[in-house]
């Protein structure tokens, strides 16, 4: 099990050091009102630079056990806006891969620290972010045997049509590949 730790903190750190750059539209953005400057000026940036925000979200990030139970790999786009004083508000997972990721997600940015505010023309900004956050497991294949021994009772729909696990396991086998059956509603 430590392996399985282990392998997932590699891959998952690999992931976002390719991945946890921002990506930004070239506009002003109004929400609700306020203006969040989304390029331009100075960028925010976490204490530490993006490496460490790399680094507390591979520390911080749990892996769903529902997600992990069923393999689900993927990234979740979180948006978010740096305020002025540097607070992180307005967290969205704005993509769902399933099985509780989007809220972890969004969970682990909400609890990351205040970063340096953004400036345009020498003056703190707030400035909408967009990450990738990434969920990846090395495991392909989904045990019927390991989900039935779980505490979270699935229920599959194929086809339109709900199914218990014996059920679903006449129709795919003991054994399944996630990516071709599941998909976030």
């Amino acid at each position: 099990m430590k392996r399985f730790y282990a392998l997932f903190i590699i891959l998952l750190i690999s992931h976002l050091s390719n991945a946890a750059t921002s990506v930004r539209a070239d506009t002003i953005k109004k929400t609700n009102g306020k203006n969040y400057y989304t390029s331009g000026g100075l960028e925010p940036e976490y204490p530490g630079g993006p490496g460490a925000f790399d680094k507390y979200i591979s520390k911080h990030l749990y892996y769903p056990g529902a997600a992990r139970l069923m393999c689900i790999n993927g990234k979740v786009y979180v948006s978010f806006v740096i305020e002025k004083d540097g607070k992180v508000t307005n967290v969205t997972a704005l993509n769902c891969i399933g099985a509780g990721c989007e809220s972890e997600a969004v969970k682990v940015v909400q609890k990351s620290k205040c970063w340096k505010p953004g400036a345009q023309n020498g003056r703190p900004v707030s400035v909408n972010y967009v990450v990738p956050i990434n969920f990846t497991m090395q495991e392909e294949k989904v045990y019927m045997e390991t989900l039935a021994a779980s505490d979270y009772g699935f229920v599959f729909n194929i086809k339109g049509k709900l199914y218990t696990i014996d059920e679903a396991e006449d129709i795919l086998g003991k054994t399944f590949l996630p990516e071709k059956w599941f998909s976030c509603i």
